[in-house]
């Protein structure tokens, strides 16, 4: 999948369940005004379009290649047929789904109760632990600040400020699209698990 490439978009038909190999894919939606949400970067060796094959209705959000990407793809008829054989393997459907589903109210209760450099110093180490799925975190982020913005709901210029006093305080390292943790351990002390347990 080359860079920029639409996989699908809101209002597609269902297609089947993904797989990122290599490289990244940006989901998200964009309003009438060109403006874009996005609500999640997918990076190996994550899974997703699971929510359409439970449902079988059109896709609800826009899936892009960020840089050139390798994607595993299982047809949604060949996987229905195969979950008909065997439907023992709904679980680990389910399984997936409700990861899914608990890291959306995750991140809503912290866009509700807590501040704005908590929630990036959270955000930071969520994406080097591979949201969970990843035995050894990533010290070296591909993730351009517009995209980092854009996930937490914030202003360019208020997460470029956080990054910057990050950075001064010599828990990260910022290069061109690419954010470096130096210190996880004093990056985890700014992000507590609940947000009323909160330094900053």
């Amino acid at each position: 999948m080359s860079a920029g490439q639409r996989l699908f978009q809101r209002g597609d038909p269902p297609c089947g369940l993904y797989a990122v190999l290599e490289g990244a894919v940006r989901i998200g939606a964009v309003n009438e005004q060109g403006k874009e949400a996005l609500l999640s970067l997918v990076e190996p060796p994550h899974w997703f379009g699971e929510i359409c094959l439970f449902d079988g209705q059109a896709r609800t959000h826009d899936a892009f290649g960020v840089g050139q990407c390798t994607l595993l793809h299982i047809p949604q008829n060949a996987l229905l047929a195969l979950l008909d054989e065997q439907p023992v393997h709904w679980r680990q459907l389910a399984l997936l789904m409700s990861q899914k589903l608990r890291m959306t109210f995750i991140n809503l209760e912290q866009l509700s109760l807590m501040p704005a450099p908590t929630r990036l110093a959270h955000r930071l180490l969520m994406i080097a632990e591979g949201y969970g799925q990843i035995d050894e975190p990533r010290r070296v982020l591909q993730l351009p600040q517009e995209q980092l913005a854009s996930m937490l709901s914030l202003s360019r210029q208020t997460t470029n400020q956080i990054l910057k006093d990050l950075q001064g305080r010599g828990i990260i390292g910022l290069s061109y699209g690419e954010i470096e943790i130096l210190d996880a351990a004093r990056l985890r002390t700014l992000a507590p698990s609940k947000p009323d347990d909160n330094p900053l």
